[in-house]
């Protein structure tokens, strides 16, 4: 009998521009359970967010990345029973998803006799969640930068850390109302203009530096965005008087936190003042909805205790 106690971040992916490549883990946690049985089949049990929708058996996403896992050993997945309190909503662009496969991956590493590394957990992860931005951030921590190369070789990920400033924090309106992942892709072209792929890579490069160098008065150009946000307008009317209202309040940058329907602000000062003029706008927009405010996260999933 083993008893294995993990947590697992936030996340926030693109930050405006970087679209599929940028994410960052936030201090809003999922924390998971896992205790191996004897016998009998797997149970979930779910608390917080999710409770009575997401699947309680082998389906559960949390015991498939487990499963994953295992299989990746060439070992036999144990009996387990899995409690979930989740704190992450579901399908507003917080990384639900991918918190449930980092920390399903490092409570899987922690059982099994063989001990992936963190590169490793990645890989995995990625291969589970079919893009690497949301879980680079929930494995890793962190603001992570986060690329996907592929050759005749087979794919690689590779990942380094973006330094943020200790002062920066997040604030987030959290919509009653969800966008599903592939919803939100779906409505996404094909094809884009030179111009629009140039606009988005100057500003991926200047997010990048204004946080390395603390640059903050640059991220309201830093955070603006071409390629995703404004095909994505339309599922979420209310986000650019939303964003507006951020950036008049005195929020630094604003963006659609991952796929929507969130959105975040980036602060150094005067979060109460942004998050009240966020639900503000968003309640003039007949958008119900709560806000928060929270910080980024130096860690990611990880263990907490092992018995």
């Amino acid at each position: 009998m083993s008893l294995v106690r993990v947590k697992a971040p936030a996340t926030t992916a693109n930050m405006g521009p970087g679209y599929d490549c940028l994410g960052m883990a936030l201090d809003v946690w999922n924390t998971l359970e896992v205790e191996t049985l004897e016998a009998g089949e797997p149970v979930v049990e779910i608390s917080g967010q999710g409770a009575g929708e997401l699947a309680t058996g082998r389906d559960n996403l949390v015991y498939r990345s487990m499963e994953f896992l295992f299989k990746e050993a060439d070992q036999d997945m144990p009996v387990v029973r899995i409690r979930c309190e989740n704190d992450i909503p579901l399908a507003r662009g917080m990384g639900s998803s991918a918190a449930a496969i980092a920390g399903g991956l490092v409570a899987g590493n922690a059982l099994c006799s063989q001990d992936f590394s963190a590169n490793e957990l990645l890989e995995m992860a990625a291969t589970i969640e079919g893009h690497p931005d949301n879980v680079a951030a929930a494995v890793m921590g962190g603001m992570q930068l986060v690329i996907l190369d592929e050759t005749d070789d087979g794919r690689r990920l590779y990942t380094i850390p973006i330094n943020v400033p200790p002062e920066m924090r997040a604030v987030v309106f959290v919509p009653d109302v969800r966008i599903a992942t592939d919803d939100a892709r779906a409505v996404l072209p094909e094809k884009v203009s030179m111009a629009d792929a140039v606009h988005n890579m100057g500003r991926v490069g200047l997010l990048v530096a204004s946080m390395t160098t603390n640059h903050p008065e640059y991220l309201s150009i830093a955070t603006q965005d071409r390629l995703h946000q404004p095909y994505r307008q339309p599922l979420f009317p209310a986000m650019k008087v939303i964003f507006k209202a951020a950036l008049d309040a005195g929020a630094l940058g604003v963006f659609l936190s991952g796929s929507g329907s969130t959105v975040l602000a980036l602060t150094q000062g005067r979060e109460m003042t942004v998050a009240y003029e966020m639900a503000e706008a968003a309640r003039q927009a007949s958008v119900e909805g709560n806000v928060r405010v929270t910080q980024p996260s130096l860690r990611g999933a990880h263990l907490t205790s092992q018995e």
